[in-house]
């Protein structure tokens, strides 16, 4: 992107080694407002494989020295974080409106989301639990115990461009690994003030370092031989690609990937509750989480009296700057993913949805600077359509006619993803029903799609993720390697099982 022009900005640089540098190719790309294109945040380091080998080098250099500091004392460093991060809470939320525009409210929520994890793992470098087990043969002691990886790429979306660095950095950290992070292009601002914050509780040079740039740092990272571990939260198809790039050296690899989840709404469902959270989940972040509540299946008794509350409550949403506290929905991060959304639906024009609500983009008035779109929602619609299966990333809801519970869960289940899913009934068998049958990593009652816990396990399904999990201790298993430990004191060979 051309760098002229630049009003009240900034230059930035990478983070490697624990000092600034520019990228090698000298290049910079512009980080700008998405809900104002003339207000540019800054400049950044367009870098290149040579820069992403330079941080790769100084995470393992670090490591040796990083490993051997005694746990209790890494989390000391976090938790200190964790202090500095509230202290510049508001500061932080604003920068994150201003980047990537989801609106002040929910940037508070994602900074404090760094907050609670940079705490939480804080308090597991205490515990890091092994297992000490007894002995099939006398005079012998068994354990396990964690033992660190290595250097660990993380690369990182835009849409949580504070809270999934944090996701992924602390565990690492308390683990005993070094880090490089690579976060979106569209957010990086956010992912530095978190590095920044990081050197400032402690973590000595070379433990974390940041590149930025586009994917060929993100692919030569993903092939890197010094590379043990690619933690990856994006695109499905940018995550296959990670996957490959990791094979050939087996380096461990965690992918967080795509959802289309679904809240089912049964006949005996609180309706006003019900639209409530459905317009939270479908809207919440314009509908830019890998969680956002894009089908809403409703029971056939009650379809017209929730589709006519939730088309209402849908007209009601107010469309603009994040920064101010009046607007519950903010632009969409750039106009790449806006052509997207407007793409989409004309897609769900042409597969015969009915538009009920929305699917215009927004360019008069206050929104002619920014990139906004109508908050929208189709009703009619089939569980096939490609709006009803494939992830929009956007501000659009499909809305789809159930007769029974198995069907709605045969709905749910109809997807590539599984994420998340959730059901609203007053019954608590039709609750655990669900709850059991619905395939997904995260499971709601009464309540949207979003609004994960960080002490809790946070991933997904089938083409969602391949099996490993983010937040709690469940993240210690990525970042870690269990080596079990025999001790014989008996002062004789013993065979194991060959002389039990």
């Amino acid at each position: 992107m051309a760098t002229n022009g630049l009003q009240n900005g900034r230059i930035f640089s990478n983070w490697i080694g624990g000092e600034s540098r520019p990228s090698h190719s000298g290049e910079l790309f512009e980080n700008r407002n998405p809900a104002d294109r003339d207000d540019v945040i800054g400049l950044f380091p367009q870098s290149t494989t040579g820069d992403a080998d330079a941080a790769v080098a100084a995470a393992a250099a670090a490591f040796d020295s990083w490993r051997l500091v005694p746990a209790p004392r890494r989390a000391e460093i976090l938790l200190r974080a964790a202090q500095l991060i509230t202290e510049r809470k508001e500061q932080f939320a604003r920068d994150m409106t201003r980047e990537m525009g989801k609106v002040l409210e929910e940037t508070r929520g994602d900074v404090q989301e760094a907050i609670d994890m940079t705490a939480f793992m804080a308090g597991e470098g205490r515990r890091l639990y092994g297992q000490t087990v007894p002995s099939e043969l006398p005079d012998k002691f068994a354990m396990s115990l964690r033992q660190p990886v290595g250097v660990c790429a993380l690369i990182t979306p835009w849409n949580f461009p504070m809270a999934i660095p944090s996701w992924k950095i602390a565990p690492a950290l308390v683990c005993g690994n070094t880090v490089v992070l690579k976060p979106a292009t569209l957010t990086p601002l956010s992912a530095l003030n978190f590095i920044k914050i990081l050197v400032e509780a402690g973590v000595p040079p070379g433990v974390v370092n940041l590149v930025t740039g586009g994917p060929d740092v993100g692919t030569r990272l993903s092939m890197h031989e010094s590379v043990r571990v690619v933690s990856f939260t994006g695109s499905t198809a940018v995550g296959r690609l990670v996957n490959q790039n990791a094979a050939p050296s087996f380096k461990k690899v965690h992918l967080e990937m795509g959802g289309k989840n679904v809240i089912i709404v049964m006949d005996d469902a609180p309706l006003e509750l019900a639209v409530e959270g459905c317009l939270w989940g479908g809207f919440g972040t314009t509908g830019q989480r890998c969680t956002a509540a894009s089908r809403v299946v409703v029971h056939d008794r009650i379809y017209d009296d929730f589709l006519e509350a939730f088309v209402r409550g849908v007209k009601s949403l107010r469309v603009g700057n994040g920064l101010d506290p009046s607007i519950q929905v903010g632009p969409v991060v750039s106009e790449a993913q806006l052509d997207t959304v407007t793409r989409y639906v004309e897609i769900g024009r042409q597969e015969g949805a009915r538009l009920v609500v929305g699917g215009h983009r927004l360019d008069a008035g206050a929104h002619a600077q920014g990139w906004f779109h109508e908050p929208t929602v189709f009703a009619g619609v089939d569980p096939q359509m490609r709006i009803a299966q494939e992830e929009i990333f956007g501000p659009v809801v499909s809305v789809i006619r159930c007769r029974s519970l198995d069907e709605a869960i045969a709905i749910g289940n109809g997807v590539a993803y599984g994420l998340s899913a959730s059901i609203y009934t007053r019954d608590v068998n039709t609750a655990f029903r669900a709850m059991r049958d619905l395939y997904t990593g995260i499971f709601y009652v009464n309540a949207p799609t979003i609004g994960a816990e960080v002490h809790l396990p946070f991933g997904g399904t089938r083409a969602t993720g391949n099996g490993h999990r983010e937040a709690g201790t469940a993240a210690l298993d990525v970042f870690s390697e269990w080596k079990s430990v025999y001790v014989d004191f008996s002062g004789r060979l013993q065979r194991a099982q060959i002389d039990t």
